[in-house]
């Protein structure tokens, strides 16, 4: 028995359903030690299975199960790099589910407050109308209660006096009532000719006009919740303007927005963001147009030729293809006569060049320069600031404020901050948070200086002005559901708050409070119209003074909206601008504007006059955007395209 093999083999009559996940290979109804794998079968063969698989290729188990565990890993490695991606996916849905929920209490908040505003402003209606009443009322009742009083009287006197007279009658006449009846009768003859007001001096008219029905219709459709189903993810865009451009000319590109599913969304209102950029930074915004069907056109111009991208956002996500590659080229370019003292006249001047007899001279405007080793002199004092996130560093910088406490404010429009500096240009602090929730910043664009000391940010992206303290606390907002992309901010001699908001082409005034006082401005390129106004500046008048980009020009209007004054053309000559950016104004009324696609900085005097430029030549400025006047006379701008910011000199 010691040298017999036994073997036991068992045939299952039935077969029994194998337990849940067990993989094909460990199925068989033989309890032979398998040693094979059948590669068609997918199953573990025994010496008894071998005559049924004759023909099948297989391999030994101990490879068959090697190659499963080792495919089992790959596909364990793949689904687990899933994690990384899921994570942050879910992070980010968590965040734009949170600011969901908190537009959800801001918005709740505004509802809340502009009723009560609202029902405040019908109870001081109705204590108006029933003063009014009381007064009207009082004014008439006072008429007819005097003239009843009147006639009181006058009846009392008739009536007593009659019957004086009836009893003096009724006696024996004799010498002795002759003199009471003599008496009586002057009386009657005085009540006779008694003269008495016995036609009404007032009438009963009291009526009450309330015109309900428009207020009613007004009320009815009194606000409304906007949003779209749009996603990034199947959004797209088309358009010439997505490949290339020409230098200084306008270009396009249509954005088509889609839901989830890839249908077309029908409606407006989407947050859309448009960048062109170089590899090294933001050049230009441009003006995003909404047709408030689901589609947008986005219109930009690109000063100077050369390889750019272009970035297309949808609620902070790249859209389709986003970024795109754009080559910027110039047009076909003409030469003047030879013996031209300009030479070859070109389009598109280079940053910072400057066209004969325009140099700055040393005038009240600016001070001489000494001489320096640099062969080219310029008006720079100083630069600040690189691409990055740090402090000091910008990612296209846009709005600039200068307080009277010697401290230069930067609005970094892309780092979702504000960056503060002294006049020497000594980091100081820095304040924002990013996101859409009230006291956060999602895309600051202005800032400007409260003489309270309050610091006011126009938000683009959120639609909305904040306004923090001085060291950088939130303390209110201003402008929601009434702003639509608010660009520049300033402040009059009233300390009211300007908003030029850049999308409704209007400037708006508020209190800080919050309450409207006006607004002006519509889209267009007449007198009282803007296309793309970006900044704006009070000067001593109290008057508002505008950049309108795409009508390359500046306006100045009275504070109720009048126009006084337009000056500007398009061009590249002196007083031309190719889209005004920023504005100052001095103590003596000149105006200091920047010109955006000319990139340089004009001075004019307060009619308009052109005045000179400010010497950027050593040091070019590229695309410059907002533009201050420092507490110790001096003008800074943000230099968009080079990310930082320079301070010139400048004499008033």
């Amino acid at each position: 028995m010691t040298n017999t093999k036994i073997q036991i083999h068992l045939v299952f009559l039935q077969k029994v359903a194998p337990p849940p996940h067990t993989p094909s290979f460990f199925l068989p109804f033989h309890l032979q030690v398998a040693d094979l794998y059948c590669l068609a079968c997918e199953l573990a063969l025994c010496e008894d299975c071998l005559s049924d698989h004759e023909e099948h290729p297989k391999v030994p188990l101990s490879q068959a199960l090697e190659q499963h565990r080792s495919s089992l890993q790959e596909r364990l490695g793949i689904v687990q790099n899933r994690l990384p991606q899921l994570s942050d996916a879910l992070s980010f849905v968590k965040e734009i589910l949170q600011q969901l929920t908190n537009q959800r209490t801001s918005i709740e908040e505004d509802i809340q407050s502009s009723f009560e505003d609202l029902h405040k402003q019908l109870d001081v209606r109705k204590s108006v109308l029933l003063m009014e009443l009381e007064v009207t009322y009082g004014l008439k009742q006072k008429v007819l209660q005097a003239q009843v009083d009147s006639l009181v009287r006058g009846e009392g006197d008739i009536n007593a006096t009659c019957t004086q007279t009836e009893e003096a009658l009724a006696g024996e006449a004799c010498v002795a009532s002759l003199q009471v009846e003599r008496e009586l009768g002057e009386r009657l003859a005085e009540l006779a000719s008694l003269g008495l007001p016995c036609q009404p001096e007032e009438n009963d008219q009291l009526d009450l006009v309330m015109e309900t029905d428009g207020l009613r219709k007004s009320i009815h459709n009194l606000g409304t919740i906007v949003t779209t189903s749009a996603v990034a993810s199947q959004s797209e865009a088309m358009g010439i303007g997505l490949e290339q451009c020409i230098v200084g000319h306008p270009a396009s590109v249509t954005i088509v927005t889609r839901d989830k599913s890839g249908g077309a969304c029908k409606s407006g209102n989407a947050i859309l963001s448009a960048e062109v950029f170089t590899p090294d930074g933001s050049i230009v915004d441009g003006e995003i147009v909404d047709h408030k069907n689901g589609t947008y056109e986005f219109v930009y111009t690109v000063p100077k030729e050369g390889n750019f991208s272009l970035a297309l956002r949808l609620y902070d996500q790249h859209i389709k293809g986003s970024p795109f590659k754009l080559t910027v080229t110039r047009a076909y370019e003409t030469e003047v006569e030879v013996g031209s003292s300009e030479g070859a006249k070109r389009r598109g001047k280079s940053p910072g060049q400057k066209k004969k007899g325009s140099k700055r001279a040393s005038s009240a405007l600016g001070t001489p320069r000494r001489k320096t080793q640099n062969p080219i002199e310029d008006d720079l004092i100083f630069r600040i600031g690189t691409k990055g996130r740090n402090k000091g560093e910008f990612t296209n910088l846009q709005g600039v404020a200068a307080s009277s406490t010697g401290r230069i404010l930067i609005a970094d429009s892309n780092n979702q901050c504000v960056q503060i500096f002294s006049n020497e240009g000594e980091f100081k602090s820095r304040f924002g948070v990013r996101g859409r929730s009230p006291g956060q910043l999602q895309r600051p664009t202005g800032v400007a200086v409260h003489p309270s000391g309050d610091i006011i940010i126009a938000d683009y992206d959120n639609k909305w002005v904040s306004i923090f303290s001085s060291d950088g606390k939130y303390k209110a907002k201003l402008g929601s559901g009434r702003l639509m992309g608010p660009k520049g901010v300033s402040v009059d001699q009233n300390g009211h708050v300007i908003v030029v908001d850049n999308k409704a082409c209007t400037v708006f005034i508020f209190q800080l409070t919050g309450k409207l006082i006006t607004k002006f401005g519509s889209r267009g390129n007449g007198d009282k119209q803007f296309a793309g106004p970006h900044f704006a500046a009070v000067n001593k008048n109290n008057e508002i003074i505008v950049t309108d980009f795409h009508n390359h020009s500046v306006k100045v209007f009275t504070p109720e909206g009048e126009l006084v004054l337009k000056f500007g053309s398009n061009g590249e000559g002196n007083g031309q601008f190719n889209a005004p950016t920023g504005v100052a104004v001095d103590v003596n009324g000149n105006i200091i504007v920047a010109d955006w696609g000319n990139s340089r900085i004009q001075v004019f005097d307060g009619s308009g006059s052109f005045l000179s430029y400010i010497n950027t030549s050593a040091d070019p400025l590229y695309g410059p955007q907002g533009l201050a006047l420092t507490s110790d006379g001096h003008v800074v701008v943000a230099d968009s395209g080079n990310h930082c910011f320079k301070v010139y000199r400048y004499l008033q």
